[in-house]
């Protein structure tokens, strides 16, 4: 796979991973804590899961060809922990 399918790929996995954390966040949360309908976070949360494994091992996949430091690694992998961090990822490392 070519660097920029890999950079392409961890975008688009980015993306969509910080737009399940916040749909996570403010959508589904408050759904099963003010209305009691849980059923949303177990759906959502189990994407945003799936999506939160496919961030870390994407990013680690790019460490060599994206010639990142242990900092920037640091950085990017932080920023899946904060909302809207793996947009700041999307505009400052990709």
């Amino acid at each position: 796979m070519s660097v920029n399918t890999q950079v392409t790929l961890f975008k688009w996995i980015s993306i969509l991973e910080g737009l399940s954390f916040l749909l996570l966040l403010f959508i589904a949360m408050p759904l099963k804590y003010l209305f009691e309908m849980p059923t949303m976070v177990q759906q959502v949360g189990m994407a945003h899961g799936v999506l939160f494994i496919a961030y870390i091992i994407g990013c680690i996949l790019l460490i060599r060809p994206m010639d990142w430091t242990y900092k920037q690694v640091g950085i990017i992998m932080g920023c899946s922990l904060i909302p809207f961090g793996p947009f700041y990822v999307d505009k400052k490392y990709l």
